[in-house]
């Protein structure tokens, strides 16, 4: 257990004018002790609280009390979002890609969790196995919503197998208890070959027509495979098995369509990439609640590169490290680097991203007459594997790139790979050889960066 430590006090606030400083801990609000960011914004919600304070160099606690209104921010923002231990995933799932991770990176990002309340404000999924009767009454009486759930497959011991966990079989029920109840979830299916796909994958599916009925979305992706994997099972999709897997969804969708009115099963933009199958339309993608899923992504971005209108779905991370590294719990996502102004240096643009965005950019490149940028692909050889996404982009895999590319370009990242300032494998921007400019991972930022370092301007939609 450890106390929340404050990290900003805002100018003119109650809690600047109680007198509050960046690094207290705050060991209880009006006598009880918050357990993670939910309670200390419920508890910090009243009016003229007494805060127990522990100060650095203090040699005793002392009592603060803060004059504000019922509602009234206090203007303190804290440095974690749990402070009591983080619930981690007692699964041994073979596909799960913190297992699949190299050694020597950050030590958060090898921290597997499967605590409802990052589920809530942040958006991991949970496998509901570590779960409990006292959770399930905190999420219904404090309207915890939305959760993400990862059912993977309805048959239980399918599920059980796949999470390596007894639990497995039986922990959908409190996936029943919360739609019984009225918590919105939504839910993701990571498939893997040969093992929840095919007949698997379509029992999996009816159960959201079914059982599972008022699921608000449902992801399908495809597995992630990095060089590192020591499992034998665990392989990438081919182009066959992703259709067939696409077929599945796509009929499975079309009967939520007839029965429920809203087609809510989607997969990945990636399993139409594998399958070399066009993407669906935008509009047939209806809210969008699953981007960070991959599912919406490209098109999302190519409507706003034509528009050049931000796109209203954002990208708060990668999708495996969306908060780590004592992510700002008053965002619920980790904050990236600031973007970098366009700048005219002379150097020829060149965009660095993933190995699927350099299949995507190019035409839209030519579309709209920027044909003296270029697209640089980054092979991901950190992780290797099927690894393709720009949001695993690593320092060493960009570094390596510019270098045989030269470094006489202006380099453009997409700040979705950048987490509070910082690649994956630790480095920064200013450690990456050239010149390299932060451009956030959305079309028409960069299509306005672009255009602005050309010296054209820009024209409106």
């Amino acid at each position: 257990m450890s106390a929340p430590r404050i990290s900003h006090v805002a100018p003119g606030s109650p809690a600047e004018l109680a007198g509050l400083l960046v690094g207290d801990e705050v060991l209880s609000i009006d006598g009880a002790e918050p357990l993670d960011v939910i309670e200390w914004q419920q508890m910090a919600d009243g009016a003229d609280l007494e805060l127990l304070v522990r100060r650095v160099g203090a040699p005793i606690d002392r009592r603060v009390r803060v004059a504000k209104d019922t509602g009234e921010p206090l203007g303190a923002r804290v440095d974690s979002a749990v402070f009591d231990k983080i619930r981690t995933c007692d699964n041994h799932c073979e596909f799960c890609f913190i297992y699949q991770l190299p050694k020597g990176m950050r030590k958060s990002l090898y921290l597997k969790d499967d605590d409802y309340r990052l589920s809530f404000l942040y958006g991991n999924f949970t496998t509901l196995t570590r779960f409990t009767e006292l959770d399930a009454e905190r999420v219904v009486t404090e309207r915890l919503s939305p959760l993400y759930v990862s059912v993977h497959a309805a048959d239980p011991d399918v599920r059980a197998g796949m999470l390596r966990n007894a639990r497995g079989a039986t922990s959908l029920r409190w996936l029943d208890v919360l739609l019984e109840n009225g918590i919105e979830v939504h839910a993701q299916v990571v498939v893997c070959p040969g093992v929840n796909d095919g007949p698997v994958l379509e029992e999996t599916l009816l159960g959201f027509l079914d059982r599972f009925a008022t699921v608000a979305s449902v992801g399908v992706v495809p597995l992630g495979i990095s060089d590192h994997s020591d499992e034998p099972n665990m392989r990438p999709h081919t182009a066959a098995e992703a259709d067939a897997t696409l077929a599945s969804v796509e009929r499975a969708a079309s009967l939520s369509l007839q029965l429920l009115g809203r087609r809510r099963i989607f997969a990945s933009d990636e399993f139409y990439l594998i399958a070399r199958r066009p993407l669906p339309p935008l509009a047939s993608l209806e809210d969008l609640t699953q981007i960070e899923n991959g599912i919406g992504m490209i098109r999302t971005f190519e409507e706003s590169f034509r528009t050049r209108r931000e796109s209203q779905a954002t990208l708060g991370g990668t999708g495996f490290f969306q908060s780590v590294d004592g992510a700002p719990p008053w965002g619920y996502r980790a904050e990236r680097a600031a973007a970098s102004d366009a700048t005219t240096t002379g150097r020829r643009p060149v965009v660095l991203t993933g190995a699927y965005g350099a299949q995507i950019i190019p035409p839209l490149l030519a579309e709209a007459d920027l044909n003296e940028v270029e697209v640089l692909e980054v092979e991901n050889r950190f992780f290797g594997g099927n690894i393709s996404v720009a949001g695993l982009m690593t320092g060493e895999d960009i570094a390596r790139t510019i270098k045989a590319h030269g470094g006489l370009g202006t380099y453009l990242l997409p700040d979705v790979c950048l987490h509070e300032g910082l690649l994956i494998d630790g480095g920064t921007v200013d450690q990456l050889p050239g010149h390299v400019e932060v451009v956030p991972t959305d079309g028409a930022a960069l299509r306005n960066h672009l255009e602005r370092s050309l010296g054209r301007m820009a024209v409106p939609a």
